[in-house]
C-alpha cells in the first residue's frame, strides 16, 4: 500500500481565491465588533510594525510552501492537495508526469471537476465515454468520502491506483502510483498459473489458508476449488511435518522438497515441492508447483529392493548376507558366542530344469525358499547365493549338536515333494557348514569355507551335510588344476566366441550378436564360463581373455554385413589394469570394424566402484564411437543413480525377470518399469533369456525394442552365424523365423 501524506494544519490565516467559486468567499478573520466607546487610532510605528509582521508571516509561509513542494517532488508516487472545495493547492512532479495529458489545466484554484470535464472531452477517461457526468460525481463521491483504494484506467492504457485521505479542515490529500507494470505481471502470472499443466496452489504466508489453484491441481487432487478455499495447506499433507517454505530461507525458487500428501479420495501421493515467496492479492502468500513423483518412487523402491535382493524368491542376495554376516561377526568377538554358516545346494536341480523347464524350475526355487524360511526363527538370516544355492545363518548356538538339528531340519524340509504344474518333483539338498570363529573371521573367509564344505558334500554323499575341515582343500585344487590348463589354452589360442544373435523385435532381423567366450577342453569337453571365469578374475588371466576374444570378435564382425552389430562383454577387471582403451583401438585397427559396430558390455558392480579412471575410460570409449551397454540390469546393485553416471547406449534386462514372466505380476511391473526408463532415457532395451512365445509377446506388446534367448538361438559358432546373416540379406526370411521362434536349438 502506497504511504499516506498528511499536512500539519498551521495556525494562520488562509486566504482562498474567489474566482470561480461557488460558495460565497468566506473571511479567515473575526468579523469587527461595534461599541459605543470611542476608540484610540493606531499610531504609523504600529501600522508599520504589523505590516512587517504580515510580510515576514508572508515570507514564511513561501518558504514552508517551497520547502513541502521540494519535498514531495522526490517521493515516487503522485500526490495532490485540494482545498475542501476540490481547488488544486498543490501537487508533485510525479502527479504531474501521471496525468501529463491535463497537466496544461493544473493551476492553484483550479477545480478539478473542471479538468476532470476538460479530460473527459479529450478522450482522456475512456471509462467516462457516455456518462460523463455521472462518472464525475461519482469520483467527487469517492474523492469526499474516502474508503479503500481503487483503480483507474486511462486512455494510453495505464492503470492508476488512486487512494485519497481527507484532512482536519475538509481538504483532500490525494495519492496516485502507476500500477501498470503490476497489471500486466499479475496477468501473466494468472496465464502462467491458471493454464500450468504442474498442480499449483498459493497458500497465505502465516495462516497457510489455500488462497488459489488451478485446474491442474483440482484434476489431480479431486477437490473442488471452494473445497480447496476451506482447507489450509498442512490438511494435505499425510503427516505432521514442517511446512515446505519453513526454515531461513530466501524468496528465491529452492530446490524441491519431497512430500506426501492426501487426495480427496483419501490415496496417498508422494510430491516434488518447489516454493516461492510472492505478494498476492496484498497479502504475503508462497506459490507451490507440486510434481507427483509416485511413481518414480516406487520405481526406485524397487529398483531398491532389487539392489539387495534376489528378483526370484524375494530373498535377500549375497551382498546383503554378507553385510549382516559382518554385523554378527562384530558381536561375536564381543560376546564370544558362535554362529555358523550353511551352505544349502539343490541336488540335481539342472535335471529339473532340463526336464521340466525352467518355469517349473523357477517355481520349484521359490518352495525351496517358503520351506526353508519356515523353518528357521525368524532371527535365522537367510539369502539365495546364486541358481540352485542358498545360505542360512544360524545364531543363538549353545552347543555343535544345535547345528546338526537345524541341517538335518532343513534337508528334511526340502526333500518332501512339490507339486509343481502338475508334476510331483522330488529334490534332495546338501549342506556345506562353517563355524565362526574357529573357521574365519570374516564374512569372506567364512562362507568361502561353508562352500567348500558343500562341494565336499556333494562329492561324499549327496542329500547329507558336511563341517568344513582344514585339510579340506579338493575345490583349491580343482581351481589350480583349471588355472594351470587355462593358461596354456591362451598360449595355444583354444579359447573362441560364440555367438548368440540379437533380434529387433520391431521386424525379427537379426541387428547383432553376443559373443560369448566358450573353451573346448580336450579332456573335459565344453568348460562352462562359470567355471573358469572366476578362477580367471582371481588369477588376473580375465585381462589376456578379454582381449583374445575381443580381438577375434572385431576380426569376425568385420566380415558381416554393415548394419549388424557385435556385442562383447567387459569384465571390471579388465578396467583397473588401465590399458583397455588402447586393447579396443588395436582391435579395431586390426580388424577394420568401424567402431559403431562394436558395443561393449559392462555389469552394474563396475560402476559400484565410483571411480574417475572407469568413467574417463567409458566417456574415451564412447568418443571413439564405440556403444555402452548395462548387462544384467537389475541383478544385485540397480540403482537409478548409475544411470546418471553415464550416458548408455543400452540396457539389457537381466534374464531372472523374463523367465516366466507372464506368470509373474512382480517380474511384469519390473520389466515394465525398466522399458518405461529406457524409453524416457532414450536408450535401447534389450530383454535376456527370451525362451517363449508368451514371453516374446509380453514384451513386444509393452515396447521392448531387442531380444535374445534360446526362443532365438543358443549360442552359435561364427560359420553358423554367418550362414543366417547371409540368408538374411538374401531375403530368406531368416529374421521372420526368428521373430517367430523357429529358430530353436534342437
Amino acid at each position: 500500500m502506497s504511504p499516506q501524506v498528511r499536512l500539519k494544519k498551521k495556525k494562520t490565516a488562509r486566504i482562498r481565491p474567489s474566482a470561480g467559486s461557488a460558495k460565497p468567499r468566506r473571511s479567515a478573520l473575526p468579523a469587527p465588533k461595534l461599541s459605543s466607546k470611542p476608540r484610540r487610532m493606531a499610531r504609523p510605528a504600529d501600522v508599520a510594525e504589523g505590516e512587517r509582521a504580515v510580510a515576514a508571516a508572508l515570507e514564511e509561509a513561501r518558504r514552508s510552501h517551497a520547502r513541502l513542494r521540494e519535498a514531495i517532488d522526490i517521493l515516487p508516487q503522485g500526490i495532490v492537495f485540494l482545498d475542501a472545495d476540490g481547488r488544486y493547492i498543490l501537487w508533485n512532479k510525479r502527479y504531474a508526469e501521471i496525468y501529463k495529458a491535463s497537466a496544461d489545466q493544473f493551476e492553484p484554484g483550479a477545480r478539478i471537476q473542471d479538468t476532470m470535464r476538460i479530460g473527459i472531452a479529450r478522450g482522456d477517461y475512456p471509462e467516462a465515454e457516455g456518462r460523463e457526468e455521472e462518472w464525475i460525481a461519482e469520483r467527487l463521491q469517492r474523492m469526499f468520502n474516502p474508503g479503500s483504494s481503487h483503480e483507474q484506467v486511462l486512455a494510453d492504457g495505464r492503470c492508476i491506483q488512486i487512494e485519497e485521505r481527507t484532512t482536519s479542515d475538509g481538504g483532500i490529500i490525494g495519492l496516485r502510483v502507476d500500477i501498470t507494470e503490476l497489471k500486466q505481471r499479475e496477468a501473466s502470472f494468472r496465464l502462467m498459473f491458471e493454464s500450468n499443466p504442474v498442480p499449483m496452489i498459493v497458500c497465505q504466508l502465516n495462516d497457510e489458508r489455500i488462497l488459489a489453484v488451478n485446474d491442474a491441481a483440482v484434476e489431480h487432487y479431486g477437490y473442488s476449488p471452494s473445497e480447496f478455499a476451506s482447507l489450509t495447506i498442512r490438511r494435505l499433507q499425510a503427516f505432521e511435518t514442517e511446512l515446505p517454505w519453513a526454515g531461513n530461507h530466501t524468496h528465491e525458487e529452492r530446490t524441491a522438497r519431497t512430500w506426501k500428501h492426501v487426495k480427496a479420495d483419501g490415496s496417498l501421493i508422494d510430491l516434488a515441492i518447489y516454493s516461492r515467496q510472492l505478494t498476492y492479492n496484498g497479502e504475503p502468500a508462497v506459490l507451490l508447483a507440486l510434481m507427483d513423483i509416485t511413481e518414480r518412487k516406487r520405481a526406485e523402491m524397487r529398483l531398491a529392493f532389487m539392489a539387495h535382493h534376489d528378483g526370484l524368491t524375494g530373498l535377500p542376495n549375497r551382498n546383503s548376507l554378507r553385510k549382516r554376516l559382518d554385523e554378527l561377526l562384530i558381536q561375536t568377538r564381543r560376546t564370544g558366542e558362535k554362529i555358523a554358516v550353511l551352505f544349502v545346494g539343490i541336488d540335481n536341480f539342472k535335471a529339473v530344469n532340463d526336464t521340466l523347464g525352467h518355469a517349473v524350475g523357477d517355481k520349484l526355487l521359490r518352495g525351496v525358499a517358503r520351506r526353508l524360511r519356515s523353518t528357521l526363527r525368524e532371527e535365522d538370516p537367510l539369502a539365495r547365493l546364486n541358481s540352485d544355492e542358498f545360505a542360512v545363518i544360524q545364531t543363538g548356538i549353545k552347543r555343535p549338536e544345535d547345528i546338526v538339528l537345524l541341517a538335518k531340519r532343513l534337508l528334511h524340509a526340502i526333500a518332501e515333494p512339490y507339486l509343481l504344474q502338475g508334476h510331483s518333483v522330488v529334490v534332495g539338498a546338501s549342506i556345506g557348514i562353517a563355524v565362526a570363529p574357529g573357521d574365519g573371521d570374516d564374512s569372506e573367509k567364512l562362507l568361502m569355507n561353508a562352500d567348500m564344505a558343500l562341494s565336499r558334500a556333494k562329492k561324499d554323499t549327496r542329500g547329507t551335510f558336511s563341517f568344513f575341515e582344514v585339510g579340506m582343500d579338493a575345490r583349491a585344487q580343482a581351481r589350480r588344476k583349471i588355472e594351470t590348463d587355462l593358461r596354456a589354452a591362451l598360449q595355444h589360442e583354444v579359447l573362441r566366441p560364440y555367438y548368440q544373435p540379437l533380434v529387433r523385435l520391431a521386424d525379427g532381423r537379426i541387428t547383432g550378436s553376443e559373443a560369448l567366450v566358450r573353451w573346448p577342453h580336450p579332456e573335459r569337453g565344453m568348460i562352462s564360463p562359470a567355471e573358469f571365469i572366476p578362477v580367471a578374475e582371481d588369477t588376473g588371466l580375465i585381462n589376456a581373455i578379454g582381449a583374445q576374444i575381443l580381438r577375434s570378435a572385431c576380426m569376425d564382425a568385420a566380415r558381416w554385413p554393415d548394419d549388424v552389430r557385435v556385442a562383447v562383454n567387459l569384465s571390471p577387471l579388465q578396467f583397473r589394469v588401465g590399458n583397455l582403451l588402447s586393447v579396443v583401438m588395436d582391435a579395431l585397427k586390426q580388424s577394420g570394424l568401424p567402431p559403431r559396430r562394436l558395443e561393449l558390455e559392462i555389469t552394474e558392480t563396475l560402476l559400484l566402484e565410483k571411480s574417475s579412471q572407469v568413467l574417463a575410460t567409458l566417456h574415451a570409449l564412447r568418443a571413439l564411437g564405440v556403444r555402452i551397454s548395462m548387462d544384467d540390469f537389475g541383478t544385485g546393485y540397480s540403482s537409478l543413480s548409475y544411470l546418471r553416471s553415464f550416458p548408455f547406449d543400452k540396457i539389457k534386462i537381466d534374464q531372472s525377470f523374463v523367465r516366466g514372466l507372464c506368470d509373474n505380476r512382480e517380474s511384469q511391473a519390473i520389466v515394465r518399469s525398466i522399458i518405461s526408463l529406457g524409453n524416457g532415457l532414450g536408450v535401447t532395451i534389450t530383454a535376456e533369456g527370451v525362451e517363449s512365445e508368451a514371453e516374446l509377446s509380453w514384451l513386444r506388446a509393452e515396447g521392448c525394442q531387442e531380444a535374445q534367448g534360446f526362443l532365438f538361438s543358443q549360442a552359435r559358432p561364427n560359420a553358423e552365424i554367418t550362414g543366417l546373416l547371409d540368408l538374411q540379406q538374401s531375403g530368406a526370411s531368416a529374421g521372420a523365423e526368428f521373430a517367430m521362434g523357429s529358430a530353436r536349438v534342437a
